[in-house]
């Protein structure tokens, strides 16, 4: 028997095309259409409804980039059409591209009832099944111009000003193409399904498969049987040929996909948050629709912020959600405020993620979170384990890692475990998209993609338009029906995230360990786009524990009023902003404007209610006082007290020979040569030198930087091939503040200055660029004469270990990697440290010495700056300014302690007293990472800490008030039941932890 499938196959193709679609809706009437569009941002529902509109024709053009158009369209259902089923259909101008990313809408009733989405899967609006005809027909539909920043076949990355309103002109972006009334033929849109599924699975089997034949000829049959002239009244014969093969059951041993109705939905990405909000809207309209006429149907969907959105500005919507939340379809998942990065948000932002995504849906519904739900994050940092279980979760799902570019990562199904030692029940969809749309295609490679076939066969499939929003539709629905029990394929069964997770936990009760961070080997660049929101997190983070523990410290002592809703909503504005295409450096020029005027009002306000407490901490009078907020001493002054500085040695400032300067503090001598570069810094008491032989130090580097796509995203490995040394200064002078250098290269210029303070060992480097270059990388080098096979990277509560070498492609592909406040790089007894305040990305790699004696040399080099065109075309102009340090002679305690220093500086204010903290820990290895009072208003002490050294650890915790009690609890400050109280004396508290171990502890007051 010849293999004619692929004439069969061009033959559906066609048919499907051209005759069985087209006859879905066999007759149409024109609805009448007026138009009012509103000038400036999206008005409340009730203007939008009450706007006069004025006429429009179809094939107009409407639609400034960003704007708002209200659409009226009215009708009658012709009497002739009794006992039919109509649809309104409503083409707003869009293509075939995914939902989301062009022109969308949400279509009202006039008394503003919303009624469902527009988006190019989704033009149809039910007028009524059956009609009596007669029926007057009129809809609102409030229908956002969002112009198309990425076009999709092909991905292009072509620079573009439309990603900013105040750069996107006014010039209309779409074409009205159909607003139609017309007859819904369901009987054909079901064969269109049937052949759909049926076309779709008979190309995934293989040809010697007797099912692939079966179906062919199915199909074929069916084909026969239409009527091309008549398709609607010979549809319900060419179905009956199929009803034989769809209803073959699948093999016990099928692979078993639980669908979860989904839409991801990027909080900010190629349109700004304000557009998300009614993105959210739309969806949810559009998932409460179908969750009423599909009874099987489940859909999940996370960050609670876009729930709390719907809650805040679209109330009329919220309420169908509630509904649809009691019934058990409309499932809260993930238990995070955003789908945030892993990667670089802090120990305590990371923890707050938790808190506050978990407790809206406790408050809201009642609903507790087991899983952490993050398909689209951009790998996983190695300490989030814990943080999941400390929140009282224990799963994780993800898609991205699929998306790495050297290695296959080899499990679908494992268990996750971090740097302490927890370990999560993790799952990758192997379907390999978050975007699942029931395609046979993707249905046969989640079962052919598994990886943990043998032991296991439960996979799970977000099912819906995502990204952009638009969610499942219908036809996804009908295919998965079909596909619940189909010879040939996977059998697919809708179900919550909760039931898949505990079913695959229960068939595989022991799965393989993945240990450390999950790397994606992608979008390595997002840990250094967009510095200035980088920067705005980082210090948003710190001054967030800062207002906390000073608000917490006054409240306690002088009756300050805490600020707890200050406080809450601050929080919730910086954890939105570490959505993964936010903090990343991923979203358009717009979404990063509005971030930096964020994070001011953030510093704003935040330094409002630190300076506040301390005033109440301080009192009046002329005495100057030190307040220190990091957790550890700092020149006499205790972490978290304040006081005042204990007095120490004084720096030499000398001429160094052949050009240069010399600082010396009598514990580092560094010499800067004539071109402003560190030749030594010089460890006194270790009799050690820091900087490789021949090496420089503090050496910028520029590279091109134009990655294979993904522009604000990847940087990819072959940028190395090609480095300029900035070694050229237009001047190298000293003064008081240390050794100013300044240097020009291309448009952009870098001034400098070189410190080192009496009494410390670290050299602090201050940067400030003037950066106006396109497509460039811009590192800063530190050659460092120690031999390391590994280095340490901060990351939450804790740190971990990467390999220097490349021996196999799994170190290779780790080029570039984040870091939070260090990295440290170490021989057996002396190490450095490498300090910063607001950068994260940075690489790590080792060669031979150069002066000919055995050995290598480590050099770490921090990314400061790039250049993508791409979404963003100014992306970084302007000027930057980072602080970094070079620590000689730094243990792993050193380096978490400089961290913390040139991340939290100490504060001066004038008052009558010296303020002793709240709480006192009296080992440097145990973190206080949070002293606040509990959420609850209950007045209650709540203290967060970790071991930071990865080692054991034993402390005492020593509270400065009246404790009643000490309760262990989780982080969201609920008493673990599981874990015995701690041991103490009065106010004292006996600790023993283990590595990297994570502690939250609430102390009730008298």
């Amino acid at each position: 028997m010849h293999d004619d499938r692929n004439l069969v196959e061009a033959r559906l193709r066609r048919v499907l095309d051209e005759r069985i679609r087209p006859a879905v809706y066999p007759e149409s009437v024109p609805l009448e259409v007026a138009v009012w569009h509103a000038p400036g941002e999206p008005v409340p529902v009730a203007e939008g409804l009450a706007a006069e509109p004025g006429p429009i024709e179809v094939g107009a053009r409407w639609g400034a980039p960003w704007g708002t158009s209200w659409f009226r369209v009215t009708g009658t259902v012709p009497e002739a059409w009794a006992g039919k089923t109509v649809e309104a259909i409503l083409d707003l101008g869009f293509d075939e591209n995914m939902p989301g990313f062009q022109c969308e809408g949400l279509v009202y009733r006039p008394d503003g009832t919303p009624v469902k989405g527009l988006n190019p899967r989704n033009q149809w609006v039910r007028v009524g099944a059956p009609v009596e005809g007669g029926e007057e027909v009129r809809l609102h539909v409030e229908a956002a111009s969002n112009p198309v920043i990425l076009e999709h076949h092909p991905f292009l990355f072509l620079p573009t000003r439309l990603g900013d309103k105040e750069t996107a002109g006014d010039a209309p972006q779409y074409t009205l193409t159909r607003m139609d009334l017309a007859v819904f033929d369901e009987t054909v849109w079901h064969l269109v399904i049937d052949l759909e599924v049926l076309g779709e699975l008979m190309a995934e089997l293989p040809v010697e498969s007797a099912r692939r034949w079966e179906i062919l000829r199915a199909v074929e049959k069916a084909l026969d049987t239409i009527d091309l002239q008549d398709v609607n009244g010979t549809a319900a014969h060419a179905r009956s040929r199929l009803t034989d093969v769809l209803s073959t059951p699948a093999a016990p041993s099928a692979h078993r996909v639980s669908a979860v109705g989904h839409a991801h939905i990027d909080s900010a990405w190629l349109w700004p948050l304000r557009e998300t909000v009614r993105k959210v809207a739309r969806t949810t309209s559009n998932m409460t629709a179908l969750l009423e006429d599909e009874p099987d149907f489940v859909f999940a969907m996370s960050q609670a912020q876009q729930w709390a959105w719907v809650k805040e500005h679209r109330p009329e919507v919220w309420a169908r959600v509630k509904k649809a939340v009691a019934d058990g379809r409309f499932v809260p998942a993930g238990g995070m405020w955003v789908e945030s990065d892993t990667n670089m948000p802090g120990s305590e932002a990371m923890a707050r993620q938790f808190v506050h995504g978990k407790r809206f849906f406790l408050d809201e519904f009642g609903i507790e979170n087991d899983e952490a739900w993050l398909p689209d994050t951009f790998g996983f940092a190695a300490g989030l384990p814990q943080i999941i279980r400390a929140a009282g979760s224990k799963f994780l799902l993800t898609q991205k890692i699929s998306w790495s570019q050297t290695n296959k990562f080899p499990h679908h199904t494992f268990t996750w475990e971090g740097i302490d030692g927890t370990r999560i029940f993790t799952h990758f969809p192997p379907v390999d998209t978050y975007n699942c749309s029931m395609n046979g295609s993707e249905i046969a490679h989640a079962a052919r993609n598994f990886k943990d076939k043998g032991v296991a066969r439960h996979s799970l499939a977000p099912t819906g338009w995502g990204d952009g929003g638009g969610g499942t539709t219908r036809e996804m629905v009908a295919k998965a029906a079909r596909l619940r029990d189909l010879e040939g394929s996977a059998t697919v069964v809708w179900e919550t995230p909760r039931d898949f997770f505990e079913k695959a936990r229960a068939e595989y009760p022991e799965p393989p360990v993945w240990v450390g961070e999950l790397y994606l080997e992608l979008h390595r660049a997002t840990l250094t786009s967009q510095a200035r929101t980088k920067q705005g997190n980082r210090r948003s983070e710190h001054l967030l524990r800062e207002a906390e523990l000073w608000a917490a410290t006054a409240a306690v002592r002088t009756g300050f009023p805490y600020p707890y809703e200050d406080l809450d909503r601050i929080w919730k504005t910086v954890l939105l902003h570490q959505f993964h295409d936010i903090l990343p450096g991923s979203s358009i020029a717009w979404v990063h404007r509005e971030a930096r005027r964020t994070y001011e009002r953030v510093a704003e306000e935040l330094n409002g209610v630190i300076a506040a407490a301390q005033r109440a901490l301080a009192g009046e009078g002329t005495t100057p006082l030190v307040f220190n907020a990091a957790p550890h001493l700092r020149e006499g002054v205790p972490a978290g007290g304040a006081g005042t500085l204990a007095a120490v040695g004084r720096t030499a400032l000398t001429d160094r020979p052949g050009g240069g300067h010399i600082l010396d503090n009598g514990l580092l001598r560094v010499e800067i040569d004539h071109r402003g570069l560190v030749v030594s810094a010089y460890d006194i008491e270790a009799d050690r030198e820091t900087v490789a032989p021949g090496g420089a130090a503090n050496l910028l580097q520029l590279h091109p930087d134009f990655p294979n796509k993904w522009d604000a995203w990847d940087v990819d490995e072959f940028y190395r091939h090609t480095v300029t040394d900035l070694t050229e200064a237009d001047e190298v002078v000293a003064g008081e503040q240390g050794v100013r250098i300044v240097r020009s290269f291309g448009a952009s210029r870098v001034t400098q200055v070189l410190s080192l303070a009496p009494g410390e060992r670290r050299l602090l480097v201050d940067t400030e660029v003037d950066w106006h270059e396109t497509e460039k990388f811009l590192k800063l080098a530190f050659p460092l004469d120690v031999h390391a096979e590994r280095y340490a990277s901060e990351t939450q509560f804790g740190h971990f270990h990467r390999p220097t070498h490349t021996n196999t492609s799994w170190e290779a592909a780790k080029f570039e990697a984040c870091n939070h406040r260090f990295v440290h790089v170490a021989e057996p007894g002396w190490g450095v440290a490498i300090v910063n305040d607001s950068t994260y990305g940075h690489d790590v790699t080792r060669a031979v010495r150069t002066d000919g004696d055995r050995g290598t040399t480590t050099t770490v080099r921090v990314s400061l700056l790039r250049a993508p065109r791409f979404p963003d075309p100014e992306t970084d102009q302007g000027v930057h300014r980072f602080r970094h340090a070079l620590v000689p002679g730094a243990g792993i305690g050193d380096a978490v302690r400089e961290g913390w220093r040139i991340n939290v500086p100490e504060r001066r204010v004038s008052g009558a007293q010296e303020v002793a903290p709240l709480v006192t820990v009296d080992e440097d290895a145990v973190v206080v990472t949070a002293v606040k009072l509990a959420d609850d208003g209950s007045g209650d002490v709540v203290v967060r800490f970790h071991e930071a050294h990865g080692g054991r650890a034993r402390a005492t915790l020593t509270a400065d008030f009246a404790v009643t009690g000490v309760t262990p609890t989780d982080l969201l400050e609920r008493p673990l039941t599981d874990v015995p109280g701690p041991e103490r004396d009065g106010n004292r508290v006996f600790l023993r932890l283990r590595p990297f171990e994570l502690v939250t502890l609430r102390f009730g007051r008298a």
